[in-house]
């Protein structure tokens, strides 16, 4: 101890400078889509998908089947408890009844609101198309293929059977 206390003798302290307190950063703001050209864009990213004479559209998905995506990215386990239903859903939008048109607007207008409010997960409901007819689950055809291609849906996954089951959708967004 007596070593120690020859070896800093002549050590001197160093002066503090005062602390300074710096403001907290400001939040970011959302990004906006521009309003001018919206629909171009909308077609563009998300197209209406194209039904035959025979009324059954190019590469329909069946009523009963289940959806599921991943983007690169996305791990594993982040996909199985998305399956399982364990991210809660903090909204949801239901298409029930709409047109394509319709519900592509909705379906954009949703997910853009639902990624500026900084949700996470949120449940679609599509419907499995038993009244659509010859024609298939238009719908849900429609919403597999635009959630596919929404560059902020990072995966989706067809729901428990008591949120709606192969009738709607987990959807992870982009934080």
């Amino acid at each position: 101890m007596q070593a120690f206390r020859a070896a800093v003798a002549d050590v001197k302290p160093l002066e503090h400078a005062p602390r300074v307190d710096h403001a907290p950063k400001p939040k970011a703001r959302p990004r906006r889509r521009a309003s001018g050209a919206r629909a171009q864009d909308l077609d563009a990213a998300m197209p209406l998908i194209a039904v035959a004479q025979d009324g059954s559209p190019g590469s329909p998905v069946a009523g009963e089947a289940m959806l599921s995506f991943q983007r690169g990215g996305v791990r594993i386990q982040e996909m199985r408890k998305l399956r399982r239903g364990l991210y809660p859903p903090q909204d949801e939008l239901d298409l029930h009844g709409l047109n394509q048109t319709a519900a592509r607007d909705r379906l954009a207008d949703f997910i853009l609101a639902s990624r500026d409010a900084g949700l996470r997960c949120v449940r679609i409901i599509h419907g499995k198309g038993y009244r659509s007819g010859p024609r298939g689950a238009v719908l849900k055809t429609a919403v597999d293929s635009w959630l596919r291609r929404h560059l902020d849906v990072l995966a989706f996954a067809s729901a428990k059977a008591i949120d709606g089951g192969a009738g709607a959708l987990y959807v992870l967004l982009r934080a």
